[in-house]
């Protein structure tokens, strides 16, 4: 149950190393990976660790977002539908760092306790 409630965590994970990788920026898609794996480990800093990277991933794609609407509203190009999906994608990774609230991850988060 525990790795059901993970899913959009790793999932936002997922989708910001693969932002990294196209970005190669090879450092951070490594900082990613170890993330996920982090997130097996049972321990409270772990999840306020997950907590903070997926935080500072939405900024990341808040930052892309403004980035890439300017540059594409600058070249006349349409850019409503790229501001819709990297805010989705922004709103949706913060929102991923409050999966660790939860009273089932806060248990395993704490000690190891699963059940």
């Amino acid at each position: 149950m525990i790795a059901l409630q993970l899913i959009p965590v790793v999932l936002s994970l997922l989708v910001l190393g693969a932002h990294f990788l196209r970005a190669q920026n090879l450092i951070m898609v490594g900082l990613v990976a170890g993330l996920l794996l982090l997130l097996a480990v049972p321990r409270r800093w772990a999840a306020r660790l997950v907590q903070v990277a997926l935080v500072l991933g939405a900024a990341e794609w808040t930052i892309t977002l403004i980035r890439l609407a300017a540059w594409r509203a600058q070249a006349g190009q349409p850019y409503l539908r790229l501001v819709a999906i990297l805010a989705a994608v922004a709103v949706l990774t913060g929102f991923s760092a409050l999966v660790f609230r939860t009273e089932r991850l806060r248990r395993w988060y704490r000690g190891g306790d699963a059940s």
